[in-house]
């Protein structure tokens, strides 16, 4: 559980960890309840996985903040944060809103730039694609507060699989999401997976640092005459066993995916070799 801190931002926030921890999911799927103080009603995002404790103990804490659930809210459709949507929405009969049409239940799906009102609660929508297609981050702006969803980890860096993942659209997310950091002198992460982030500025940029690093990697590689996504994976990566061996392939498409965008020849060639 992260509690809020006397006297630092997010006061309208409350995460809940799912017992589903792994490499992808760091200690677990953070499930962030948030409301206006001494409201009535608040909004959960991302109920997590298809975990009845899990989802018990989020009820848990809504009751403890001494509210009941309006709105259920979508960062993506991957499983390990929506699968219990339905279970949710069954209990309490929030209606439940995503990106993707395909999530929403008893509503209409999420705009960008969307500003969302729940008892005096205000949430602010930004399209944030790149991890997904669907994906989506939640500003809270009394806050300076934002949710990350996967777009931004609490520790390490998201995975962008191809062909849902597409790293173009992560670096200009990224960007976007580092202007409003800029705008504000910094930004509170609420992440989907891991630790709050007090200082969202400097976070980015290290992200952003990462993938540039990353794309002039397998530029290199490309030039020294990897051929084959496979080599790619080799060369940049290293990996020795099938631990996280297709996650990593999906990776490297995205990379050259991209780099094949902006002209690079033989990263078409080795994105269809």
């Amino acid at each position: 559980m992260i509690e809020p801190v006397e006297g630092v931002a997010p006061q309208r926030a409350r995460c809940v960890t799912a017992s589903n921890p792994g490499v992808l999911t760091l200690a677990g799927t953070n499930t962030w309840v948030l409301f206006e103080p001494d409201a009535e009603r608040c909004i959960v995002v991302d109920p997590g996985p298809d975990d009845a404790s899990h989802l018990d103990a989020v009820l848990i804490e809504v009751e403890r903040v001494g509210c009941e659930v309006a709105l259920i809210l979508l960062t993506h459709g991957h499983a390990d944060h929506s699968a219990a949507v339905g279970a949710l929405h069954a209990q309490t009969q929030a209606p439940v809103r995503g990106l993707d049409p395909a999530w929403c239940r008893g509503t209409v799906p999420l705009r960008d730039r969307e500003q969302i009102e729940v008892d005096g609660l205000t949430v602010q929508v930004i399209a944030t694609p790149g991890h997904t297609a669907d994906s989506v981050c939640f500003f809270l702006p009394r806050d300076g507060a934002l949710l990350t969803g996967d777009t931004i980890l609490g520790e390490g860096s998201s995975l962008i699989a191809w062909p849902d993942g597409r790293l173009g659209d992560y670096l200009n997310s990224l960007k976007r999401l580092r202007d409003l950091a800029a705008a504000g002198g910094s930004l509170t992460l609420l992440p989907g997976h891991g630790p709050l982030v007090l200082w969202g500025l400097p976070a980015i940029d290290t992200l952003i640092a990462h993938r540039t690093k990353r794309l002039a990697q397998v530029t290199d590689v490309l030039d020294a005459g990897a051929s084959t996504v496979g080599e790619v994976v080799t060369a940049v990566y290293g990996l020795s066993g099938p631990a996280l061996h297709d996650v990593v392939i999906a990776q490297v498409q995205s990379q050259l995916e991209y780099l094949s965008s902006k002209g690079n020849s033989r990263a078409a060639d080795a994105m269809h070799g």
